[in-house]
């Protein structure tokens, strides 16, 4: 009697007009207690009805939630996984629930991704991959599912990826990209633990280089170029994030991504997303980044010019932009004295940087545009490239960088005009030091007891090659800093008190 009376319930629930009535009814708080019943004839009639009466009503999904819902519908899935019918009712009560916070709490307190994996593994048709996604996506939005002691989930993503990446059917494309945003979420998630994120992106990793390498390989570069464009927003969005989380300069598959053309797929992306920013833009910049952090990939990427493509994209006045770009070409630079030779001599990068370098409204924008001048100078040290940041009057800059409150960034500043003195000594480059106050900046370095030894150490090395300049011999004078060296002469460290002795005595001209 209570299994016909739910069967004409859920037909009856069926009817728009007829959900007001059943809600009015307070019906469903009586039926919840129904889901724990063992008859399954009575289970699909009750689930069927609940949904229903629910669908599309935000309050009360909300209410079945708080009462207790979502373990019954998981011990459904548990208990009765061979009975398609009732799997199906339990799924699509889930998917409509999924997207409610409640429900996204009270679902990482259950087994339910176990559950969605196995259903996962098994699902054959498009709707069931739909709605088990969505609940997934769910959970790992929440960030408190225990997909690290669920078995097999990043496999199963890239299996999916490997086995549809070839089809063109929308409803495979829609797979894969409900795949993709699980990938995405599961990288991106900050609760689960690295060990387990590295475990995610090096299987996707494989996997997109398996896509990658069949399409240029089997098809050819143009059927890449045609088909990869309908995998754009997909395959290079997880590229760009397996690229930021994967230890990449361990790892193979960088190069292989590479030099199967993601780098300059990557900079097409950009380029129509150069102004907007979203997830895609900041997917794809940090990928760009890691990308050219192995020496490997640094010289493929400088031999297909991604250099010169990435100073046309700095153009862009969006702030995110510019700041992982200038990352990325300090990066390409870093141990590349052909990179930093090209960024060096090219003018309008340069006037770039020293724009960049004066303004106020992005700190860190100043700062990455002064550690690249200083990047660039240190792995190049030709007159050339000297002479050019002279004449875009990026050395006071590097004067001002030197006195950063950070010990690692006043020695980065320090070396750079280092290699200035040694490399072009001029009577422009004296007059810059000069207009920059280049002698005042030293003294307050030596004399703050807060200064690193080594930062002191590289002041004193530069003021014994300024010595043998009239001009700024007179200022060291003036200012001095005879004083201060004998000061240093019984500090606590040997090599700052060996300096200020050396120091002493090219001032006295002892030697």
């Amino acid at each position: 009697c209570v299994v016909k009376a739910a069967h004409v319930l859920s037909e009856v629930a069926k009817n728009e007009e007829m959900k007001t009535p059943c809600t009015e009814a307070d019906l469903v708080p009586i039926l919840i207690p129904l889901l724990e019943s063992r008859d399954q004839e009575m289970l699909l009639h009750i689930g069927r009805a609940i949904g229903h009466i629910c669908y599309d009503n935000r309050d009360l999904q909300e209410e079945l939630v708080k009462i207790g819902v979502i373990p019954s519908l998981v011990r459904i899935l548990t208990d009765y996984a061979e009975s398609e019918p009732l799997v199906h009712v339990a799924l699509l009560a889930l998917y409509n629930l999924a997207d409610l916070d409640t429900a996204k709490e009270a679902l990482s307190k259950t087994n339910v991704a176990e559950q969605l994996m196995k259903h996962l593994r098994g699902a054959v048709n498009h709707e069931r991959l739909e709605i088990v996604f969505e609940i997934l996506q769910a959970l790992a939005e929440n960030g408190k599912a225990p997909f690290g002691s669920v078995g097999g989930v990043p496999e199963v993503l890239s299996e999916i990826l490997l086995r549809l990446q070839a089809s063109s059917q929308a409803e495979d494309t829609c797979t894969v990209k409900a795949a993709s945003d699980l990938i995405v979420s599961l990288l991106l998630g900050g609760k689960k633990g690295n060990t387990y994120k590295l475990k995610v992106a090096k299987n996707n990793a494989k996997a997109l280089v398996s896509i990658l390498s069949r399409y240029k390989n089997g098809q050819g570069k143009d059927y890449l170029n045609s088909q990869f464009a309908l995998f754009t927003s997909i395959t290079v969005f997880l590229t760009s994030l397996t690229c930021s989380v994967l230890l990449l300069s361990s790892d193979g598959n960088c190069l292989q991504m590479v030099q199967l053309g993601v780098i300059h797929q990557l900079l097409d992306l950009l380029e129509k997303h150069v102004q907007s920013e979203d997830t895609v833009q900041h997917a794809a910049l940090s990928a760009l980044q890691n990308l050219a952090i192995p020496v490997v990939s640094k010289v493929q990427m400088l031999e297909e010019g991604v250099a010169e493509r990435i100073e046309a994209l700095l153009r862009s006045e969006t702030p995110p932009v510019q700041l992982k770009l200038l990352g990325t070409l300090r990066m390409l630079a870093d141990g590349q004295a052909d990179a930093a030779e090209i960024l060096g001599q090219d003018p309008t990068l340069l006037n770039r940087l020293v724009q960049w370098c004066n303004t106020n409204n992005h700190t860190g924008i100043r700062g990455e545009a002064n550690h690249l001048l200083a990047s660039i100078l240190h792995h190049n040290r030709s007159q050339e490239v000297v002479k050019a940041i002279l004449e875009a009057q990026g050395v006071k800059h590097l004067v001002s960088m030197a006195t950063s409150e950070h010990a690692a960034t006043q020695n980065e500043a320090l070396n750079a005009l280092a290699v200035t003195l040694f490399t072009y000594f001029s009577e422009i480059l004296e007059e810059s030091f000069k207009e920059s106050q280049l002698v005042q900046c030293l003294q307050k370095l030596l004399q703050d007891d807060n200064t690193s030894p080594e930062v002191k150490y590289n002041s004193m090395g530069l003021l014994c090659r300024f010595l043998n300049s009239g001009d700024l011999r007179q200022e060291i004078e003036e200012d001095k800093i005879k004083a201060t060296l004998e000061q240093l002469c019984s500090h606590s460290n040997a090599n700052v008190v060996k300096a200020a002795a050396t120091t002493l005595d090219v001032l006295r001209g002892e030697t």
